[in-house]
């Protein structure tokens, strides 16, 4: 029979295990311990933001308002636009006589604003005219014909020489060029003379379809066509006599809209009337006695 030992017989006897004595700590370490642990913060209600915020949290909010963009000040409102201009239809025949009248009492002296006593010097001064301004070519004319009276000399001149008296005309290279080759035409072809034929004219070189209407209607008398410059564009465009921008298909345009006999002073008409009333940038709509038969079309600004 094995032996049993001692702890083993206790156990069996029911005898109970000597238990570690506890160690108690010393009067008031308890209360002491408590008093300098941190407080708790009361348990907030589920659902609500805590009241104090770490310390880190509120300055990062802080950084991060500071970082953010100031608002910019509301933009101040755009200006009101104008009132939009008439729309183009087709010209009313009616409308277009009282434009022809109304053009015609304001205007009963008109004619060319460049100086000329013979065909040939109003041909070459509406080359120079092209890109300037009347008054201008007047000034330099005089000198160009003092010096070279005819289209023989004038074909036979150094081009050097005229360019230095066309000079502040603008363009004078390419004026001087043009000036010159279409002399040696009218002294080649027609012996130093202008024609009277439209076809002609437009075959010298550096003669165009404006240049030869410019020279019969005004040198000659014949009503060839309209002539149409920035002022007349300009014009038959507002007073919606056409939509066109290129001169020649405005010219055709107007043709079947004016008695022929009024083709030539249309054109000084509109000019002069573009000049004093209906400038490019202000027009005077106000004082403009055309007004009431005016669709006024594209004009934004007027006065």
């Amino acid at each position: 029979m094995p032996r049993r030992s001692p702890r083993s017989k206790r156990k069996a006897a029911g005898a109970k295990l000597p238990q570690k004595p506890r160690v108690r700590s010393a009067p008031g370490s308890r209360k002491a311990a408590s008093a300098s642990a941190k407080p708790r913060a009361p348990h907030a209600k589920k659902g609500a933001r805590s009241t104090a915020a770490p310390v880190a949290a509120r300055k990062k909010a802080v950084r991060k308002l500071a970082a953010r963009p100031k608002t910019k000040p509301a933009a101040a409102a755009p200006p009101a636009k104008p009132a939009k201009a008439g729309r183009f239809s087709a010209p009313d025949p009616v409308r277009v006589r009282a434009l022809i009248e109304g053009l015609r009492e304001l205007y009963p002296d008109a004619k060319c604003a460049l100086d000329f006593s013979t065909p040939l010097q109003l041909l070459i001064a509406t080359i120079l005219s092209a890109q300037c301004t009347d008054e201008r070519v007047n000034k330099v004319t005089p000198v160009l014909f003092a010096r070279w009276p005819d289209a023989a000399a004038l074909a036979q001149a150094e081009l050097a020489d005229i360019e230095s008296v066309i000079h502040s005309t603008g363009f004078f290279r390419n004026k001087a060029k043009s000036i010159k080759e279409a002399c040696s035409d009218l002294v080649e072809k027609y012996a130093g003379q202008v024609p009277r034929d439209l076809e002609q004219l437009v075959a010298l070189r550096g003669v165009g379809r404006k240049t030869a209407n410019v020279v019969l209607g005004n040198a000659y008398g014949i009503n060839s066509g309209v002539v149409v410059d920035t002022h007349v564009t300009r014009l038959s465009n507002r007073l919606g006599l056409t939509t066109e921008s290129d001169a020649v298909k405005i010219e055709f345009a107007l043709q079947p809209l004016v008695p022929q006999e009024w083709w030539t002073l249309f054109s000084h008409w509109l000019i002069l009337h573009g000049r004093a009333v209906c400038n490019a940038r202000k027009p005077m709509c106000s004082q403009c006695p055309l007004s009431a038969h005016c669709p006024r079309i594209g004009v934004t600004v007027s006065a």
